[in-house]
């Protein structure tokens, strides 16, 4: 992308910081002058305080949307109002989660489906319906149109809302859209709000622009990346040696003054450090890797962003530096100064030969294509008993009776697993075998987790600590403990009492594989 120079904002608007300041091409060295950035820096926090479109969809879809607050025009009558919106959504199949953001004055901010300026009309009538409930002192929630539910998330003079007939949970479907809104404020920060307060025919449109890659990133994340329920996040497999050595050069770099190190293969980390008592919750993780991996400029060049972490302090912005050394393996170095682009820059050329001189990067090549977890590799034996058993497990089976009930997969029809460790924060997937092939019974099966978490951590009834479900497609078990959440699939014929052997089974092959999968000693960040 060419350099440009930009006016400074507006006071009352925060900068933008989709455009990067101080990206430059990896093969020319930007002069030391303010001029030669993107866009203008953003306004930084004190220095030591905590960073204070137009196609049908198919059926089973959802539509999201992402509003701004609405016009204080008077609100019309409840009954006019849902019907209105249950007439609009009889004549429009919405089948996939769709997000749409609107502005204020009925502004549709790009939605994942439709065009955004023949929905306007829709989205008023969502706000009118918004409005209507505030005005009588109450905060909707959802509303149920026929086969649709649609899901509203007020956050100030922000409005996100789905709409969806996939017989996802109000939590699973209100869990995204709180995703999207740490996806908003990650680009603008919370100090959005006050533009709206300074005017509230405010467009939120022109800070969002060339952002759409992102939100519908994170859009379909929602059917493929078990991080955005599960609230953790996966680690590339390593030998316990290569990953201590790839932690032991990120430390490395400590004077530089930077808050955060993560080296990241895709979305699964390699290693991370931080500053003292300062810990990144993992929804920054996967918002931060959606943001840098959904647009192409960052793999071209290296940048220096300011970028908002919703869980560490909405209020503020930090500046990350992201290079990639491959195709795959980027470095992302968080901190607090606005001015430390050529300081990261130093320490991510010493990062790099370090990494080069350890083989890391050769190490981290050869796990991504050879070292994922497949349900076939399952030991027969497990080194040891697992510490605790689901309390449906009423007796044992022998190793070979199980192997005389093997179904195309792994050990006893088992087809795929999740396992979360509750302490770290950190889940493990396996590898999806010949049974789940093609992505429409990839898509389904992670649908079926998703209900199952959602039917597992249910407020109203739960929590729970064992659930098994079988169906036509498959057999579907979760067991939850103090230490773990796991996550398992078999073939629809597969036994109950087999399925619970072959969790336990799951759960110690996990344990043997711990310092390999998981990433250890530094979920508390001090250097």
């Amino acid at each position: 992308m060419p350099r440009r120079s930009q006016p400074n904002p507006r006071p009352d608007s925060p900068p933008s910081p989709f455009v990067a300041p101080g990206t430059f091409p990896r093969t020319s060295t930007p002069p030391r002058s303010s001029t030669t950035t993107r866009a203008t820096s953003p306004p930084r926090p004190e220095a030591g305080a905590a960073p204070p479109r137009g196609r049908r969809r198919p059926r089973d879809s959802t539509t999201m949307t992402r509003m701004g607050t609405m016009s204080p025009s008077p609100a019309p009558e409840a009954a006019d109002t849902l019907a209105s919106a249950e007439a609009a959504l009889m004549t429009t199949p919405t089948p996939t989660p769709t997000p749409t953001r609107i502005g204020r004055a009925a502004r549709s901010i790009p939605t994942r489906y439709g065009d955004e300026h023949k929905l306007a009309g829709f989205s008023a009538t969502l706000q009118a319906i918004i409005s209507f409930v505030e005005n009588s002192g109450d905060h909707i929630k959802f509303v149920r149109a026929g086969k649709h539910q649609i899901v509203f998330l007020v956050k100030g003079p922000i409005y996100l809302v789905c709409i969806s007939c996939t017989e996802e949970s109000y939590e699973g479907l209100r869990g995204q859209l709180e995703l999207m809104y740490g996806q908003l404020l990650l680009i603008l920060t919370k100090s959005v709000n006050k533009c709206f307060e300074k005017n509230p025919r405010f467009d939120m449109a022109t800070l969002l622009g060339g952002t759409d890659a992102v939100f519908l990133s994170l859009i379909h994340a929602f059917s493929w990346n078990p991080a955005t329920f599960l609230h953790a996040y996966t680690c590339l497999p390593l030998a316990q040696s290569t990953r201590q050595a790839a932690s032991a050069v990120l430390q490395d770099i400590a004077d530089s003054g930077v808050l955060f190190a993560l080296l990241m293969c895709e979305h699964k980390v390699i290693s991370l450090v931080g500053a003292q008592k300062a810990t990144l919750h993992p929804d920054d993780i996967l918002l931060l890797a959606n943001f840098i991996l959904s647009s192409g400029s960052f793999r071209t060049s290296e940048s220096f962003v300011p970028i908002c972490l919703p869980r560490y302090n909405p209020m503020a912005y930090l500046h990350a530096y992201v290079h990639f050394f491959d195709e795959h393996t980027y470095v992302t170095l968080l901190t607090t100064r606005s001015d430390a682009f050529y300081d990261l820059k130093d320490s991510r050329a010493h990062i790099q030969n370090a990494l080069l001189k350890s083989n890391v990067l050769i190490e981290v090549q050869r796990s991504l294509h050879e070292n994922a977890l497949r349900v076939e590799d399952l030991p027969t034996n497990p080194s040891s008993q697992s510490a605790s058993h689901p309390p449906e497990s009423s007796q044992d089976i022998s190793s070979q009776s199980l192997s005389s009930e093997m179904a195309i997969g792994g050990p006893g029809g088992l087809w795929h697993f999740i396992y979360k460790s509750i302490y770290l924060d950190q889940f493990v997937s396996s590898e999806f075998p010949s049974p789940i092939s093609n992505k429409k019974q990839k898509k389904g099966l992670y649908k079926a987790y998703q209900k199952l978490y959602a039917s597992m951590h249910d407020k109203a009834t739960g929590p729970h600590k064992t659930q098994f479900r079988r169906d036509e497609d498959y057999v579907l078990f979760c067991w939850i403990t103090q230490d773990f959440e796991l996550y398992a699939a078999f073939n629809p014929l597969a036994d109950k009492t087999q399925a619970i052997k072959m969790c336990n089974r799951v759960c110690q092959w996990v344990r043997d594989l711990e310092n390999e999968i998981f990433v250890y000693g530094e979920s508390t960040l001090s250097w």
